[in-house]
Formats: structure tokens, sequence, C-alpha cells
């Protein structure tokens, strides 16, 4: 057996700042994301004892004497913690008992977005800092621990673009075959081929459906569940209509909702929202859906072909990954007038706004019809476009907008 190999993570720099400012840090993120391996082989963790309620013996004794569980040591790691959310009222009493107030003294984390659990924001604000861990980028994938160069894009002016990313030492990939290697660090780093990762997302699927979604909320039919996944991943980088969603799986309005809002609780989906600043064209204001790994999303779906769709999938999940260390947080949104004018991704930062359009094929002067559009409506604001392409030229479009290969850029 070969020896474990650790993959940094950008979130490993993140966990670090978040125990020298907070005395409960909330490491979250999708099953099977690499939370507990973070947390596990983290150098600033080391003086933490690890405990998982996974274990049986943990979790009865965080239900029956949660004081004493979160008192068995000075500093302490619990795992998968929305198994027992109860617990986090525990961690309260004793974070407010602490004089001076210990930072660092809890690192928890969960498979469940817990600040959208209204007990857990409540009982914890103002004492806990939140960390998403999200799948793997193209670069943590090699080993880099890091996202795309977004931040190099930001700060500097347009016209210096295509020098920075021609700087970039990095070799063409398809980018098929980054989508089929998931984000997942399991499929992603070992397993071999696509029927083993086509194994390991059905393993994957039954147990996020037979148990990690009922530690979240009773979910009374799995068929119907399932079949909203499928409807869901063959809607990826769609407008989310639920009534045709409804429609379309004949499941009730309110179900769709429902189920909707656990695969996003969940982190295996995530709501895209719409850039709304109205100046002269009327905008969509519907949020887009995407999945955290598009890989799941193709298996899911049982599609032959990977779309442009996948792609863009691919794109977004490094920007939330890049996003999760600006401070303050730019918006990640997408554009689209009431004409079906769009711009995949806008980065709001500031009075800046980046706009990105994703195309899988090589680059065209239509593909920037949206972004011309966007310059032309925000011009006083427009920090530049990029059409980002599946090709390996890199190619100036237009006043401020230029195409590059997807590749240099993640």
């Amino acid at each position: 057996m070969s020896e474990f190999t650790f993959t940094p993570r950008f979130a490993s720099g993140l966990l670090r700042k978040a125990l020298a400012v907070s005395p409960v840090v909330i490491l979250m993120g999708a099953r099977q994301a690499g939370k507990s391996t973070l947390v596990q082989h983290e150098p600033s963790l080391v003086d933490h004892l690890y405990l998982t309620l996974d274990d049986p013996g943990v979790r009865e004794q965080a239900r029956l004497a949660p004081d004493d569980l979160l008192r068995s040591a000075p500093r302490l790691v619990l795992d998968e913690v929305q198994r027992e959310s109860d617990l986090l009222l525990a961690v309260k009493r004793i974070v407010d008992a602490d004089r001076p107030r210990q930072y660092g003294r809890f690192v928890l984390t969960g498979s469940a977005n817990l600040h959208l659990m209204r007990q857990v924001s409540e009982s914890l604000a103002g004492r806990a800092t939140y960390v998403n861990l999200w799948p793997l980028t193209r670069r943590e994938r090699l080993g880099r621990g890091e996202p795309g160069i977004w931040s190099a894009l930001l700060s500097s002016p347009a016209k210096e673009w295509a020098t920075l990313i021609e700087g970039q030492a990095e070799v063409s990939v398809d980018w098929r075959e980054s989508v089929r290697e998931s984000g997942y660090p399991v499929p992603a780093l070992e397993l071999p081929d696509q029927e083993a990762r086509a194994l390991w997302f059905d393993g994957y699927v039954r147990t996020y459906l037979e148990r990690d979604l009922q530690a979240l909320s009773a979910v009374g039919d799995l068929v119907d569940f399932r079949r909203l996944m499928r409807a869901a991943s063959n809607r990826l980088g769609g407008l989310v209509n639920q009534t045709e969603i409804a429609r379309d799986t004949r499941i009730p309005r309110a179900t769709v909702q429902r189920h909707l809002n656990l695969l996003e609780t969940s982190f295996q989906t995530f709501r895209l929202p719409a850039y709304s600043v109205n100046r002269t064209k009327r905008l969509i204001k519907s949020p887009k859906l995407y999945w955290s790994d598009p890989a799941l999303a193709f298996w899911l779906s049982g599609a032959s072909e990977l779309t442009g769709a996948h792609l863009e999938n691919l794109v977004l999940v490094d920007l939330l990954v890049w996003r999760e260390g600006q401070v303050p947080a730019p918006e990640v949104l997408y554009w689209r007038t009431t004409t079906e004018r769009e711009v995949d991704f806008v980065i709001e930062s500031g009075n800046r706004v980046l706009a990105i359009e994703v195309k899988a094929a090589a680059p065209g002067y239509a593909d920037t019809t949206g972004l011309r559009l966007f310059r032309e409506e925000y011009g006083d604001r427009f920090a530049g476009g990029l059409l980002l392409h599946g090709g390996d030229e890199v190619l100036q479009m237009s006043e401020g907008i230029l195409a590059a290969p997807w590749w240099r850029i993640l």
C-alpha cells in the first residue's frame, strides 16, 4: 500500500488565521471534501485532542454529558458536529465562562452549513469564525495548495493581463479530464479511472441519502430526493425554477423547495446570485444552480457527454475557494438581461467589477457579446473582461477584453 501524502489546502492558512482570533473555529464543507484529513494533519492543531461524532460512544457522551466531553482536553477538535447540533449550546456555555477568552479552543467540523442552521448561528454568534472547505481546485490537485490567479488579475490593469497570464508556467490540460477527475480527494487523487470513480460516486450518494441527509432532516421518500438530485444535475448552470422542477419530477413544489435547501445546506449545491445593479437594461434576478463538484453532477445526470456548463462549474468552484481568503470577501455573481444577454460570472470587489465568460471551445468574437454589453453598461466600474476557453491561445478580443485558456487562470 502506498504511503499517504497530505495534499496542501488553501483553507489551511485560513484556519490558522481563524484560530488566532476566535475561541471557536468551524470548518464546513461537503462530506469527503477533506475536512477530517485537514484537521488531523494541520500542524497548528497538534495540541488539540481529536474526537469524531461518527463514533457512537462520543456521540452518546455528547448527548448525555456534553460539558464533560468538551472539558476532556484543554483544546479540542470535534468532527462532524452537525450529528449532535445541541452540543453547540454547551460550547457556548464553556466559551462564555472562559476568562480570559481562549482563542482557538474548539475546532468544529461539519458536513452541513451550520451558518444556515438558525439554532447554531444564534448560539455561536460573536464566538465563532467560519471557514468553508470546497472540493479541490486544479492547483490543489497539483500540490500547490491554492486557487487560480484571481487576486493578481484584480490588482492589475486589464492591459497587463496578457503578460501576466502568459507568464504562468502551466501545461495545457483538457477541461474534460479535469472535470472527470472530481474535486473530492479520493476520486481525484487515489482512484485510477472512470469506472472506479463511478463506483465511488454510487457509494457516496448512498451514504449521503441514507445517513448524512437524515442527520439534517427526516426525508421520507429517498426515491423522490434522488430524482430531485438528478433533475438539479441536469439543470447545471441554469436558473433555479422550482415550479418547472416540480412539474418535471412530479414532486410537490413545497417539497422541491425543501429538498433544494437541503442540498445547499449540505454543500452539495450552490445557488449563484444575480448581479442586479440596474442601469439601462432590465435584468434577471433569479439565482443559477451549480454543484460543489461538477464530476458528481455529471455522474448524477446520467449524461454521456460533458457540456460547457461543467467547465463553468469548474471555474466557479475555483472562484469560491479564492473568495474564502479575501477580506472583505468579494461578491461572486452572474449577469443576465431579460433579452438573454449574459456574463457567466461577475466578481465585485470594492468599486470594480471583473466580468468572466466561459466557453468550452476555441474563442470567437461573437463569444464576447455579453462582455462587451456589460462593459458598455458599467464602463466606470468595469475592471476588464475575461473569456476563458478550452483552447491554448491568449488573444486580445476587444478593448479591455482578453481571451485566455482556462488552465492558465485556474
